[in-house]
């Protein structure tokens, strides 16, 4: 979760480039300042973690939460006063 300024060129510059190493790193949009990415271990989660230690933006304020896939699976989402159906995490890579 971000809350990044956009006060001026600088500051938009470095949101369209934080916003671009999310996505290269396999992050999705939630919502606005809100991506995901799915981890298979916390070691994976901390890896993407660390990486986005890396290029934080000199302003603004980030958050990194880590949830489980089943409390994923509890989220609620309302769409105006119909309540949809939670998506289904991503699949996992599978190796033979």
């Amino acid at each position: 979760m971000f809350d990044l300024p956009m006060g001026n060129k600088a500051a938009k510059r470095a949101y369209v480039r934080f916003r671009a190493r999310l996505l290269q790193d396999g992050f999705s949009r939630l919502q606005f300042s809100v991506y995901v990415r799915h981890c298979a271990s916390e070691e994976n989660a901390e890896v993407h973690t660390t990486r986005i230690s890396h290029f934080l933006p000199p302003d603004g304020e980030v958050r990194v939460m880590t949830i489980t896939e089943k409390q994923y699976e509890r989220m609620r989402i309302y769409w105006g006063k119909r309540r949809k159906a939670a998506e289904s995490p991503p699949q996992q890579l599978e190796l033979f």
